[in-house]
């Protein structure tokens, strides 16, 4: 190809054809132009769509790490209820002094004192925010939705540590003024292995009765009944915004 239009040049010039030479020399440049203008928009093709392939792999480990968030939130937020709800009925069994008749259910509310935490996986969204490709998705649905996705998670975060910050102190003071080697020891040992003990059961239920009548056990008993339904009510947000950034990625993944 390139012969040929050489050897038109060679004919035009020998043939002193300067005027025909100049309008075909500003078609070559023509053609020139066009080719490097078509060079450049199918590499500007090729380059989206490996942007757009390497976006679908973020938004992918976004989707999964959200999924997981998902079901984490559902097994913490059956615990919180639970808890909640036997915590509740504590304190009304303390309101009513009817503790020593239900001494069991004092003793099941000592779960109150575990410090569960959400952990969310954020590694998919801050790879994201690292990247060169975040601008992709800024100012638009997901982009909010990420955004208050990851603020609901900070308030989250921020009540269970309050909670469980306030939990410790509590139970650390308690290890201080009360021996608690009974109530472990019903607690973890095998009931069998405490039936042939020395220690009556009797002895067992007396420092249960004690235990779960001072301040900082019931203070941790009427803390857990209301402030587990607002950590549940955050859970529920996170999992509907969830489900919103879940429903935006597939949308985005078809186009």
């Amino acid at each position: 190809m390139i012969t040929f239009f050489r050897r038109i040049r060679q004919n035009l010039l020998a043939e002193s054809k300067f005027s025909k030479y100049l309008i075909y020399a500003i078609g070559e440049i023509f053609l020139v132009v066009i080719g490097i203008l078509i060079a450049l928009q199918i590499n500007n093709w090729n380059q989206a769509g490996k942007d757009d392939k390497i976006l679908k792999e973020y938004l992918g480990k976004i989707k999964s790490h959200t999924l997981q968030d998902l079901r984490t939130l559902d097994s913490i937020a059956v615990y919180r209820k639970y808890i909640a709800k036997q915590c509740k009925m504590a304190r009304k069994s303390i309101l009513d002094k009817t503790e020593e008749k239900d001494l069991i259910l004092l003793m099941s509310c000592g779960s109150a004192f575990v410090d569960y935490y959400f952990k969310p996986n954020t590694g998919g969204y801050q790879a994201l925010k690292n990247s060169n490709y975040f601008g992709k998705i800024n100012n638009t649905p997901l982009d909010s939705l990420l955004i208050r996705y990851h603020n609901i998670v900070d308030d989250i975060s921020q009540n269970e540590r309050s909670y469980n910050e306030y939990v410790v102190s509590q139970e650390a003071y308690l290890s201080t003024q009360f021996d608690r080697s009974l109530i472990l020891a019903s607690a973890f040992m095998p009931q069998d292995s405490l039936n042939i003990r020395a220690t009556p059961k009797s002895e067992y239920f007396k420092d249960f009765a004690e235990y779960t009548s001072t301040a900082s056990y019931r203070n941790v008993i009427g803390l857990a009944a209301f402030q587990f339904d607002a950590m549940v009510f955050q859970y529920e947000q996170l999992k509907e915004v969830g489900q919103g950034v879940i429903d935006e990625i597939n949308a985005l993944n078809t186009h």
